[in-house]
């Protein structure tokens, strides 16, 4: 059998081909028809994180968001890496929560809106309705409670949508997949009711949370040497964005 790729000369260069023993190829996807048919053949390069590298076997591009990056090879048991992906998932979504609840404090906080502190002196706020035990503790069982019902549908997928085991609220929450709940409440907009066929959703969603994750590193970072909010640093940096940038502040603050 001989294919051929598009882009040669005069009908395109002529190929042998044979059948490919693993059930995914890694590096790219050729699809590959009888040069008799006269048809074209497409071929695909897979995007990794580093340019020319071969992926590992297990990442074989099926996963959203799935670039081959694995150094410390963690993910070569298929079980941890079940685990892993759901692991990625949540932190993604809790650092976009973060990100965006500190930019917007602080954003109040700097234009005199609201007298909020920063947000690394947040958690040491005494409130009024509650002490900060009560609070852990509120805090621990509502959390316990959700991680708790999470990993149980992760273990047994699809258990927690039975009638009656979360007090009635499984038609609200509609799971759709592990990681994926949905229904009106964790789903209003109804943007991946068919979640098998949602990929550019999970892609887009992956991505935007490992830039939060990103985001999250440069906060702590950020707080430690310059003991203010992002906010306050980007007014500065913008104020003589030639003297004030990361490289001036890291020197500065270790000399």
């Amino acid at each position: 059998m001989s294919i051929v790729l598009r882009g040669g000369l005069a009908g395109g260069f002529l190929l042998s081909c044979r059948r490919d023993s693993s059930a995914v190829i890694t590096r790219r996807r050729i699809s590959c028809i009888g040069a008799t048919t006269g048809r074209n053949v497409a071929v695909e390069q897979r995007a990794t994180w580093l340019p020319g590298l071969e992926p590992p076997p297990y990442l074989d591009g099926k996963l959203p968001g799935d670039y081959g990056f694995d150094p410390l090879g963690l993910g070569e048991d298929p079980k941890s890496l079940k685990w892993y992906v759901q692991a990625e998932l949540v932190h993604s979504r809790f650092a976009m929560l973060g990100v965006a609840g500190i930019l917007f404090t602080d954003l109040l906080r700097t234009t005199g809106i609201s007298n909020l502190p920063v947000w690394y002196e947040a958690g040491a706020v005494k409130f009024d309705f509650a002490s900060t035990k009560t609070l852990i503790f509120v805090q621990f069982l509502l959390m316990g409670f959700a991680e708790t019902k999470r990993y149980m549908d992760f273990v047994s997928p699809g258990s927690q949508a039975i009638e009656g085991s979360f007090f009635g609220l499984e038609a609200a929450l509609e799971g759709l997949e592990p990681g994926y709940p949905g229904g009106p409440l964790l789903n209003p907009l109804g943007l991946a009711k068919d979640i098998r066929n949602a990929d550019q959703w999970k892609l887009k969603e992956i991505k935007n949370g490992r830039l939060a994750m990103m985001a999250m590193l440069g906060f702590f970072v950020q707080a430690s040497v310059t003991h203010t909010g992002p906010i306050d640093n980007l007014v500065e940096h913008l104020s003589n964005p030639w003297h004030k940038t990361i490289i001036q502040t890291l020197f500065s603050s270790a000399s």
